[in-house]
């Protein structure tokens, strides 16, 4: 695995005057609890003061703002685990956390923005839309935080506008019962080799943008065109519209043997809860930083640096390994320490996505995957889209399926929280909003499960 030397930071001549919060020789004691649960010594936090400290003003300017509003994918327990220290060591900033789903943490974030309103102040894990916000320059310039520029460079967005939350390796998830590790393929062609795998043994997600654009980029698109089609036409996985978590589980229920595409640290998850699953990497290892973003004109934004500053410190980044497991993009902390399954990825050959494949190169990737998937699955084109009228009769899990009488029969309609668009008196909202007893106007293709727009009142 490639390592970069960290480097000291040097504040140009004239620079405003450094500031620093409590010094962390004292450390904070949700600090000290995940150091020992770790089983780590102090000595790992050397050079903690100097990366806490941030430009002078910032403390007093955030002590004004006070407040902090977070949208990311968290569960609401990780992250009170993880921001601990910060709430230990600024007290005065109270922050606001929701745990959102992409469609309502990305693209309803950047309609609140063009409309002039302010969702949030930080967002997490923006992917595929990064573009639609560069395009309406709703990104602030992070580059002024002193932890940015002690990033890798592949970690940080060059114009300022992302800088990297954690690394993401995506590679499968496989059933302990049903697979022997003898089987487990070194490289991705062995997965068209050996029949072993052929027949609905794998669950394939159609999240082409968390694997195969990293291959798209290692081996170039003539191999990775080829390797999709074949793929498709001699392994016949089982095509799933599931998301990534879902693929898991069902992998554990014995669904299929294998998962694909399947996070490690989520994947780690399952395994601390005694599950019979594992996490498997074949070469190259696909790699991806997930982004972290401030929104521009935020009300906060020095509450929101000093988080990230914070966050981006060994402290901050150990803390959120220590709640779910998720590899620090601190260059200091890319050791087997911070890996949950170490021996899948050190030593092995790295298929990066890095900030040279968003845009065209990715575009390019959907181009080649989007006809193989749709004629795999059956779904060669747009299908008829049908509107009617219903009364909301019960809401289940969360918002994610709605229950209502159309034509005279009982019926279902899954609401997706990335593809279905959900609008209360006009306003996108969350599915989590659905009420019984609503007026709702549904959207969606013939004979589909799946609404693509849902508007109540």
């Amino acid at each position: 695995m490639n390592r970069n030397t960290p480097f000291a930071i040097a504040f140009a001549l004239g620079i405003c005057a450094i500031a620093g919060p409590a010094a962390s020789a004292d450390l904070p004691k949700a600090t000290q609890d995940i150091l020992k649960e770790l089983k780590l010594d102090a000595s790992i936090l050397k050079g903690l003061d100097e990366e806490l400290k941030v430009p002078a003003g910032w403390i007093d300017k955030a002590k004004k703002e006070k407040d902090l509003i977070i949208l990311s994918s968290w569960d609401q327990k990780q992250f009170v685990k993880m921001t601990g220290a910060f709430r230990t060591r600024y007290p005065f900033v109270n922050i606001r956390y929701a745990r959102s789903s992409y469609n309502a943490r990305v693209v309803k974030t950047l309609i609140a923005y063009k409309e002039g309103r302010h969702l949030t102040d930080i967002l997490t894990g923006f992917g595929g839309g990064y573009y639609l916000y560069k395009e309406a320059d709703a990104l602030a310039d992070l580059s002024d935080i002193p932890n940015f520029k002690r990033l890798n460079k592949n970690h940080r967005d060059p114009g300022g506008r992302w800088l990297g939350q954690r690394l993401r390796y995506w590679c499968m998830a496989y059933n302990t019962s049903l697979v022997k590790k003898a089987d487990l393929p070194k490289r991705w062609e062995d997965l068209l080799t050996n029949k072993r795998w052929h027949g609905n043994k794998i669950g394939l997600g159609n999240r082409p943008q968390l694997w195969l654009v990293m291959l798209w980029g290692k081996k170039g698109p003539k191999w990775t065109t080829d390797y999709m089609r074949r793929f498709v036409a001699e392994v016949k996985p089982q095509f799933r519209k599931e998301g990534t978590n879902a693929l898991i589980s069902l992998a554990i229920a014995g669904e299929f043997h294998a998962a694909i595409p399947a996070a490690a640290y989520r994947t780690s998850q399952y395994v601390r809860k005694g599950a019979p699953i594992a996490w498997h990497c074949p070469e190259p290892v696909p790699l991806a930083v997930s982004e972290l973003g401030i929104l521009k004109g935020s009300p906060h934004t020095h509450t929101a640096k000093l988080f990230t500053n914070w966050f981006l410190s060994k402290e901050g980044q150990i803390a959120q390994f220590a709640a779910n497991n998720a590899p620090p993009v601190h260059p200091e902390l890319q050791t087997k320490e911070f890996l949950v399954f170490p021996d899948q990825v050190l030593g092995k050959e790295i298929a990066f996505r890095s900030p040279q494949l968003e845009g065209a190169p990715t575009k390019a990737m959907y181009a080649a995957w989007t006809p193989i998937w749709a004629k795999a699955t059956g779904d060669t084109g747009p299908k008829k889209m049908v509107k009617f009228t219903i009364t909301l009769k019960d809401i289940k899990r969360g918002g994610r399926r709605i229950y209502f009488s159309h034509k005279g029969k009982d019926q279902r309609m899954n609401i997706s929280g990335r593809r279905t668009k959900v609008y209360l008196n006009g306003q996108i909202e969350d599915r989590g909003n659905l009420k019984k007893g609503m007026t709702c106007e549904i959207t969606a293709p013939e004979k589909a499960r799946e609404a693509k727009t849902v508007s109540c009142k």
